[in-house]
């Protein structure tokens, strides 16, 4: 049940009949005409742009159009009232009954209500986290597989088919050094003194893996040459890092559903196979770059390289994909990857990356563009910093992990669902101030609690009816009269539990999960209210002694609220609770 779909379908019926009687020009086009919630409340319960964005092709003042709306609609027993405002919005009131029907909606659908057929079934490939495998995840990744996760849950509640993959990038000179540096450990198990040269991995989570090649290899490599070791101990190690990377995954609620590897791609002509396949459209040549922005002719040296003609795809330079020494730049393999993935068939491809991956936007863009002919899109979301904060003070790093705090800490310090909805508050392309005071104080200025609270408020009440004898059950709450909840307050909350199906598709459609985390916010804040005028006005309050018919309407709308929160704490990978301690 979509009301707002539901009244938009109603206003496009109505220009339809206004064409077909010309009261407007035949002919025109109507997919811009938009049925939101007022900016302000107190102006109705919905709006239409549809006078201001068919005045110009209509050839027509928009409050003409607006009041000749006004009149088919008002004659609809669903809008009780229909005003024009400003040069030409159209503020609508709807029948209380429409509203009372959404708590019977979510009622009717639980935790599926809201849910939608906007994917249809398309087949989107997200990809996130991707963290090299040389260490525990830090608070950046954290913020990463949040968004990332939330946005999977998103899009197959709003009806994709979704698959989460994690690139592991084990291909690239970082597990070379992740191998020299869990040497140094292996020698530290065998009581030798550990040499962490500048440029290794200084932290102290890789003395477990030094212990675990002690185990498994004996003295085996001791004061051996490199080439005998670095192989052997790099796999290794990096199985060891991806073993905690799902660990700390799996920490945070987030399983993947998909892992390739960066290395499985050299040796078996999946590179050079999609390389080919840009050089049949004549995007592959040899060439010279022009020096990079800022650099003085001096010190920039011309050199012939194997270039992708990225520019051909809306980049604003071609990118190299052969070094001068004819290995592969960073970049062919990461083309290969994502030419494995649209041969796997998807429809749509969205990778999330950290802030710094910004420079890599246009060119991967460019790559799926010209590997697909266009056919799929990418999407590249960046995720921006998160600044940690403890006692008023910037939140050191972490010893164990020697030069940044980890997704651990961090869990271990405030817990899996209180991160992930703080990491939620925020688009993910703003900087997100985290203060591990604020997010676990009890208090309305905490998103977290105050959203927990309402879901835990509505479930004493169901216990306290319950107790009183009331019946509360799922057939009794179904078949309650809510024609006697007609408070505006009550209506208010409806109206806000009524934008829920709304706001899935709108974040799904920009692919925003911090909405949901921001109605739920709007949600608590309605509940909380109507539940405090409760203080000051008794029949307001969710259980009447006196009245249990009137009783178990207003715990209807109790359960409707926490349906409705349940839905979107699901979405956000987060589990309600039903009693604060």
């Amino acid at each position: 049940m979509n009301l707002f779909s539901e009244i938009r379908d109603l206003v496009i019926s109505s220009l339809d009949a206004m064409s077909s009687d010309g009261a407007l020009p035949p002919g025109l086009e109507f997919g811009a005409v938009a049925v939101e919630p007022p900016r302000d409340p107190a102006h109705g319960d919905m709006a239409t742009n549809a006078a201001m964005v068919l005045a110009k092709p209509a050839g027509m003042p928009p409050r003409v159009i607006a009041e000749a709306l006004a009149g088919r609609l008002k004659a609809d027993p669903r809008v009780a009232g229909a005003e024009v405002a400003g040069p030409g919005f159209l503020n609508l009131r709807l029948a209380p009954a429409l509203w009372q029907g959404v708590v019977q909606a979510a009622l009717g659908a639980g935790t599926g209500f809201g849910r939608s057929a906007m994917g249809q079934g398309l087949k989107v490939n997200v990809e996130f986290v991707s963290a090299n495998p040389t260490g525990p995840m830090h608070v950046g990744h954290t913020r990463g597989a949040v968004v990332g996760d939330a946005l999977c849950n998103l899009l197959a509640f709003a009806g994709y088919d979704v698959t989460r993959e994690y690139y592991i990038n084990d291909g690239g000179a970082q597990v070379d050094v992740l191998a020299r540096s869990a040497y140094e450990r292996y020698r530290e198990a065998h009581g030798l003194s550990p040499e962490i040269a500048e440029g290794l991995y200084p932290g102290e989570y890789l003395i477990e893996v030094g212990e675990a090649l002690k185990a498994e290899f004996g003295e085996q490599f001791l004061d051996q040459p490199e080439a005998v070791w670095l192989e052997t101990v790099r796999d290794f190690a990096t199985e060891r890092m991806m073993a905690m990377i799902r660990a700390d995954l799996a920490a945070l609620g987030v399983t993947m559903d998909v892992y390739s590897s960066e290395k499985a791609l050299y040796g078996t002509g999946e590179i050079e196979t999609a390389i080919e396949r840009l050089r049949a459209q004549g995007l592959i040549y040899t060439g010279t770059l022009e020096p990079p922005k800022g650099k003085t002719p001096e010190d920039w040296e011309p050199r012939e390289q194997t270039l992708f003609r990225s520019t051909a795809h809306g980049d604003d330079v071609d990118r190299p994909i052969k070094k001068s020494d004819g290995s592969w730049t960073y970049f062919a393999p990461d083309i290969a990857y994502h030419y494995n993935k649209i041969a796997r068939d998807y429809d749509m491809l969205i990778d999330i990356f950290g802030a710094d991956h910004g420079g890599y936007v246009k060119r991967m863009k460019a790559a799926v563009s010209a590997l697909s002919n266009g056919r799929v899109p990418l999407d590249i979301k960046l995720v921006q910093l998160v600044k940690l904060y403890k006692n008023g003070e910037p939140f050191k790093m972490s010893k164990r992990a020697g030069t940044f705090v980890t997704l651990r800490d961090v869990v271990e310090m405030v817990g899996a669902d209180v991160t992930r909805f703080v990491m939620l508050t925020r688009k993910n392309d703003a900087t997100l101030d985290f203060d591990f005071d604020k997010v676990l104080e009890q208090s309305k200025d905490n998103p977290v609690f105050y959203v927990q609270y309402a879901n835990a408020r509505v479930h004493s009440v169901l216990r306290k009816a319950s107790e009183a004898g009331i019946d509360v059950s799922e057939a009794a709450l179904g078949a309650a009269d809510l024609a006697r909840l007609d408070h505006e307050a009550e209506l208010a909350l409806m109206r806000k539990l009524g934008e829920w199906p709304r706001i899935v598709e709108l974040a799904a459609r920009t692919q925003e999960p911090h909405r949901v985390a921001g109605y739920l916010s709007e949600v608590a804040a309605e509940f909380h209210g109507l539940w405090n005028r409760g203080n000051d006005l008794p029949s307001l309050r969710f259980v009447q002694e006196d009245d249990p018919a009137t009783t178990v309407a207003k715990i209807a709308l109790a359960r409707a609220t926490s349906v409705v929160i349940s839905a979107g704490l699901a979405i956000l990978g987060i589990t309600p609770v039903e009693e604060m301690r």
